[in-house]
């Protein structure tokens, strides 16, 4: 590989050349501990793995990227803590990477941790370290690297941690306004540091989020060129026309976005001598059984020591379904919002009027038949409590117009709720079949993420909590369905809250 990597002085070039290799950057973004194949047969390291070094051996100038998220998801993240994911990066030879909010699910000490064990850069434009000289020491705010005399600046762009990270676990992070770091940094790189090309590592979401977004900053953008994004799961699909964006002087941006999971690598392929007049190319790769057969052996030495802790519990048999619930279906969301607020109901001493609970907690599907304690707790693998508040019904409402932004939540039986989506609003809320009175108090079962005010559910916030379990939402789980003494889960496949006709 012709790099040389320049870093923030950017002093030094190489000598001229009167031809350029091509610049291939690969990207992946939110694979959430995903080491092995998903549920649904697609992705896993050994595959990602033989991806990259088949695009290496073609390719001299290689660029591997990851737009954040790397970790939490499956019992990797659970029993280990991250350790397993940066081995498994340092092995895959990540060279560029970015936080996701859920790096700090278990906290600025743990994600301190994590990245010392990384061999990857790290860099965020908009993250303001300073009180945390660990963290401080190791990030920089942006990256320069020189391909055949051609140089290549990468920016970092971060999500407002307030909403969605959880209170407590960003302490002594800043954040700083995203538009105005990524245009000001862009602007110096091009203009004074002779940058020919900006590209922004960003885990902001595609679109229609509650900050700025990854085409939010590409319109309001003059000097970026490229956006590799996450954190909204999208897949931006090459060919869609969802790829290009126009900046602020009508320039196309490329953005791009792999949906989840390791289940798709992003290559965006540069053309070095002819940046500023040719378009990048984008590809994307999906990460199936085709790529199988090239296994390399030292990948499962690395993941050995902890395949035990995860084999234990993937094969500690607990309850069985009816039927596959999958995690981005009704059923399964269903299924945890009576969980919940079965729970929520023993904790009080009565029953609750109500439950919530946020699809995004969902992490995997369940297969029809047998269910063990590992599939459990990858389904539900955050450290969340059930507890219960008493809350204002107008504040309830305001809770039910936050879900009605995403799409719709996980609501308890008793619930019937419509939503316009072309406003985000609610136009109906039973609750056994009567509207929400604004001025009656309800007891509501939930978890702490949400009653904190965690996936902008900051309504909740003005709550009361009376009641909390002393256990995670997942051995909770766990108790439950073995209270069920195999009788199958079967849960209604109709949706409770939906959108108006």
């Amino acid at each position: 590989m012709r790099k040389t990597i320049l870093g923030i002085a950017a002093t030094a070039m190489l000598a001229p050349m009167v031809w350029a290799e091509d610049l291939v950057i690969l990207q992946t973004n939110d694979t959430h501990s995903q080491l092995d194949q998903t549920d649904k047969g697609l992705g896993g390291i050994q595959r990602r793995k033989a991806l990259i070094d088949s695009i290496r051996a073609e390719h001299p100038n290689v660029l591997l990227t990851d737009a954040g998220d790397a970790v939490q998801g499956t019992l990797f993240f659970t029993l280990y803590g991250g350790r397993a994911e940066m081995e498994a990066m340092n092995a895959l030879g990540y060279d560029i990477a970015i936080l996701g909010n859920h790096d700090f699910d278990n906290g600025v000490d743990s994600l301190a941790r994590n990245i010392s064990m990384s061999d990857a850069k790290w860099i965020s434009t908009n993250y303001d370290f300073s009180e945390r000289p660990d963290l401080d020491s190791v990030f920089e705010p942006y990256r320069i690297y020189d391909f055949d005399g051609k140089k290549v600046a990468v920016i970092g762009l971060n999500l407002d941690p307030k909403g969605m990270i959880a209170e407590g676990n960003y302490d002594g992070v800043r954040y700083l306004d995203v538009v105005k770091a990524a245009n000001s940094t862009a602007w110096v790189l091009k203009h004074l540091m002779g940058a020919d090309l900006v590209v922004a590592l960003t885990h902001l979401g595609y679109t229609g989020m509650p900050n700025p977004s990854d085409t939010d900053i590409a319109a309001a953008s003059e000097d970026i060129d490229i956006i590799l994004g996450g954190h909204s799961h999208t897949t931006v699909t090459p060919g869609s026309g969802n790829e290009w964006v126009n900046n602020a002087v009508g320039k196309p941006v490329l953005v791009t976005q792999n949906g989840k999971s390791g289940a798709k690598v992003a290559e965006v392929l540069i053309n070095l001598d002819s940046i500023g007049s040719a378009l990048p190319v984008y590809r994307q790769h999906t990460i199936d059984s085709r790529l199988d057969g090239c296994e390399d052996p030292a990948i499962e030495a690395m993941l050995a020591p902890y395949r035990k802790g995860v084999d234990d519990l993937m094969g500690l048999k607990i309850g069985r379904t009816a039927k596959a619930l999958d995690n981005n279906g009704p059923a399964l969301l269903n299924f945890v919002a009576d969980f919940c607020r079965d729970r929520g109901s023993q904790l009080l001493g009565s029953p609750v009027d109500l439950a919530l609970m946020n699809k995004g907690s969902l992490r995997r599907s369940l297969p029809k038949g047998t269910i063990t304690q590992g599939e459990i707790i990858s389904m539900q693998p955050f450290a969340n409590k059930v507890l219960v508040l008493e809350i204002k019904g107008k504040d309830l409402l305001d809770a039910f117009d936050v879900m009605a932004t995403r799409g719709g939540d996980g609501v308890s039986s008793e619930v019937s709720a419509r939503f316009d989506p072309a406003t985000s609003r609610c136009t109906s809320v039973l609750i056994n079949g009567k509207p929400v009175d604004s001025e009656k108090t309800y007891s509501v079962a939930t978890i702490d993420y949400l009653a904190k005010g965690g996936d902008y559910m900051a309504p909740l916030t003005r709550g009361t909590v009376v009641a909390t379990s002393d256990a995670i939402v997942y051995d909770d789980l766990i108790s439950y369905i073995k209270s069920l003494r195999n009788k199958p889960v079967n849960p209604s496949d109709t949706p409770r809250m939906v959108p108006e006709p």
